[in-house]
């Protein structure tokens, strides 16, 4: 493993996330817009989203289901993902290159973002 190389296979990631992201975003879209095309909307009145689609279990649930809201959430996890993989795949680039400074410094990003992603309030 090289440096070009790593750069190749993150670029990559990066860009069949971003791409998987948005079409499962735009199916979800579509399929909204489908089901939903003659409802009336009222702007006087906010209602909150399910409960279901704020956890990754409810909104893979709704997406498995064909919830068109849940497979766009699943779009939006998806988004987020990306740079998580990204991150994750340095630190087995860096790692195969024996670069023991990067892996330590990719894995203390990694740590930073899963503690985010899990635990932001």
């Amino acid at each position: 493993m090289d440096d070009v190389r790593l750069e190749t296979f993150i670029g990559n990631l990066l860009r069949a996330g971003v791409l998987l992201a948005a079409f499962v975003v735009l199916s979800g879209g579509i399929l909204y817009l489908l089901q939903h095309h003659a409802a009336t909307l009222s702007y006087g009145h906010f209602t909150l989203e399910s409960t279901a689609l704020r956890s990754l279990a409810g909104i893979v649930h709704l997406a498995l289901h064909g919830n068109s809201l849940g497979i766009m959430q699943f779009g939006l996890v998806l988004l987020i993902a990306t740079p998580v993989a990204r991150v994750a795949l340095a630190v087995a680039g860096f790692y195969l290159e024996h670069d023991r400074l990067y892996v330590v410094i990719s894995l203390i990003v990694l740590a930073v973002l899963l503690y985010s992603l899990i635990d932001g309030h």
